[in-house]
């Protein structure tokens, strides 16, 4: 593929993480429905503490802290029913603290879900920092 084109999924893969963004304004059904049930997290603070839970234990968490943050889509990479998702998730209140986040997502029974979250402060990340 060049980088002209397109995955064959790439709007549904795309529409699933943007719910994924939108669980934090609130969301909890969009987190739900983004995320597998058993999907895991392991991150990586600004001090390189390291982190990992299991992503549903955090939905409550996520979904009442109404972030301003906004989904920045860096790459898309499909193989048939397996992807995955370079994603900067920028705080727009506090660019200094945002993130970026390699999503792996599985399509199972025909619904593209994410079945793994990387996260990594920006800070750690600096070439991709929001602009």
């Amino acid at each position: 593929m060049t980088d002209n084109e397109r995955t064959p999924d790439h709007d549904e893969i795309v529409r699933v993480v943007q719910g994924y963004v939108e669980g934090f304004q609130g969301g909890m059904i969009k987190l739900r429905e983004a995320f597998h049930e058993d999907a895991w997290i392991l991150a990586l603070d600004a001090d390189g503490a390291f982190s990992k839970d299991l992503v549903s234990d955090r939905f409550a968490r996520w979904a009442a802290s109404h972030r301003a943050v906004r989904g920045r889509i860096i790459q898309v990479t499909q193989a048939g029913e397996v992807a995955s998702v370079l994603l900067g998730f920028d705080n727009t209140e506090n660019l200094a603290d945002s993130w970026v986040d390699v999503l792996a997502l599985i399509k199972l029974d025909g619904v593209w879900k994410i079945t793994h979250k990387s996260a990594v402060h920006s800070s750690r990340a600096d070439w991709a920092k929001p602009q």
